[in-house]
């Protein structure tokens, strides 16, 4: 079925109303969609507008993330070689401040539609707090619910999207004014933000700042992992339960997690041929059957649903546990040839697939927050830096919340509870009406949260495996993708003495490129702390800046029409 017809490279796509322009090009088996610094193509990684490797010229315009730009009929999509043309000449607009912006007023203002963001603007608009949302997709709900585009007019696909539509429709009921397709640029100080939305640029201002800004997968760099064809395993999952495509039909998942198992059983349900799936942990021992023991304990509905995947998986014979992905190179037919096996090397197996996703857990998206100066701490055993919160949600700079797996990675329903409990407290703080019935909301909100850090704590030492940083990467391997710095040229780089990250990456540019180091940052902060025998704190890490992404001028200054 086709709603809107573009073309790519001058050839008609056909899509449906709703999808993305990324979504369509994958549906239809276009996966090179950009030319990297060093020759060589990209494609749709990450799936959520954070990594850059999508990006495509759009009626002329370079830089359009294909991933979230809107497929409309008759637009004329091309390729975009490095490093994008300009987009023409200025049309000479005079520079502005900020007191030259719009501003939108709220008692609260919350940066993120995901389970955290939404449960908070629901507590706190009930307290009567008038709420603004920010959300930078054009349908709410985060990476959990990951709600099926509006204009697609297509059924939630299970329990989990319908929670999630019903959660959205709660937040437009209470009258929180939720703002589809704003993007956050940066922050101005503990109650104020700038933001873009439909080429215009404004002031989001209030008395409190909620931050639910999520998470984005991890990223182990290893051989042929820049290739077309390899994406993450959330990109994959949004491919399908977002717009209903499916960038091919035999898949291969490797990582580490339960969110591996799910999309792999919601892969073989939309028709595709999951040829395995490549678990790092080993999940046998006797302790990691007691952890999964704890879960049911916490969680028995939850445990249950991912019991049901690996039990699946398992009379499948597609599950392979304790081993990686190892290598990626392209078929000799067509496609993607990928290695799997046990990271220390050894024997191994090969699959011929079109699709490689990759999930090895997650990141926090915590750049507003370190922006703000909230404290951070280091997480040993999960490898990230958790926010410093107390009980009710606040950061260490007063005013400013965060709740989700911004501030660590607890999983959604804990991300649900603490935007409850944020948003009662911050309700308090202000002087909302915070009714009996809400004060116990919060107060079961409280218990459910400690009841799912139960829950979590078993997850992840049943699913425990060892982090791979850049052991699997061969020295011609890509590590920065933006800047496509190898492997070889951080460790020479690093090995005279023991060098902050900053000074590898002005040696490198290892860092400097679109996405900003997410990808390759927490890599090579690792590599480096290894190598001076010194703890991870925050220093250790790229210094977050504004812009958090990329944004054009044009937008900046109020221009960007197109």
């Amino acid at each position: 079925m086709s709603d809107v017809t573009f073309t790519f490279e001058g050839h008609p796509v056909a899509a449906r109303k709703g999808q993305t322009v990324g979504a369509a090009l994958a549906a239809a088996g276009q996966l090179a969609l950009r030319e990297a610094r060093t020759g060589g193509a990209r494609g749709i990684f990450c799936g959520m507008g954070v990594c850059q490797e999508c990006l495509v010229t759009v009626d002329g315009m370079p830089n359009r993330r294909a991933c979230l730009e809107p497929a409309r009929d008759g637009i004329h999509v091309r390729r975009q070689a490095f490093p994008g043309e300009p987009p023409g000449a200025s049309r000479g607009t005079p520079p502005i401040g900020f007191a030259d912006l719009a501003v939108e007023r709220a008692d609260v203002v919350v940066i993120g539609g995901g389970a955290g963001g939404l449960a908070a603007a629901v507590a706190a608009r009930g307290c009567g707090l008038d709420v603004l949302l920010l959300d930078e997709r054009s349908t709410a709900g985060g990476q959990y619910f990951k709600q099926p585009a509006a204009a697609l007019r297509e059924p939630a696909l299970d329990r989990q999207q319908a929670d999630g539509a019903a959660l959205r429709t709660r937040a437009d009921s209470a009258g929180v004014r939720v703002l589809d397709g704003a993007e956050v640029v940066t922050a101005i100080d503990a109650g104020s933000v700038l933001a873009t939305r439909a080429g215009r640029a404004f002031i989001a201002r209030g008395r409190a700042l909620v931050v639910a800004t999520g998470a984005y997968e991890r990223g182990v760099p290893l051989p042929g992992w820049t290739l077309p064809g390899v994406m993450t395993t959330g990109a994959l999952q949004t491919l399908w339960r977002s717009y209903r495509a499916l960038p091919g039909r035999r898949i291969l998942i490797a990582g580490n997690g339960p969110l591996n198992l799910q999309v792999a059983c919601e892969s073989i349900d939309a028709g595709a041929s999951v040829v395995a799936v490549a678990e790092a942990a080993p999940l046998a021992s006797g302790e990691r059957l007691g952890a999964l023991t704890r879960m049911a304990l916490a969680d028995p509905a939850l445990a249950a649903k991912g019991g049901g995947y690996l039990a699946r998986l398992r009379r499948q014979s597609r599950l392979r546990l304790g081993v990686v992905c190892r290598r990626i190179e392209p078929a000799p037919a067509g496609g993607l040839r990928v290695e799997i096996g046990p990271a220390a090397g050894g024997p191994g197996e090969s699959h011929d697939v079109d699709i490689v996703a990759l999930g090895y857990g997650f990141q926090p998206s915590n750049e507003l927050l370190r922006a703000l100066g909230c404290a951070h701490d280091w997480d040993e055993r999960a490898g990230l830096l958790r926010t410093r919160r107390d009980a009710s949600c606040e950061t260490t700079v007063a005013g400013v919340f965060a709740v989700g797996d911004c501030c660590g990675l607890g999983g959604a329903p804990a991300a649900l509870a603490e935007g409850t409990i944020a948003g009662v407290a911050l309700a308090r703080a202000l002087g909302g009406a915070v009714t009996a019935a809400l004060a116990q909301e919060a107060d079961r909100a409280a218990r459910e949260l400690a009841r799912h850090r139960r829950f979590q704590a078993a997850l992840w030492e049943a699913f425990a495996a060892p982090r791979l940083g850049l052991s699997l990467a061969a020295a011609d391997t890509v590590v920065c993708r933006c800047e496509d710095v190898g492997k070889a040229e951080l460790l020479a780089a690093a090995a005279d003495g023991d060098p902050a990250i900053g000074d590898v990456k002005r040696r490198t540019r290892c860092g400097m490129g679109r996405c900003q180091g997410r990808y390759c940052g927490p890599a090579l902060a690792e590599h480096l702390a290894a190598q001076g025998d010194r703890p991870l704190d925050e220093r250790a890490f790229f210094a977050p800046r504004g812009p958090v992404k990329p944004v054009t001028i044009a937008d900046l200054v109020g221009g960007g029409e197109r």
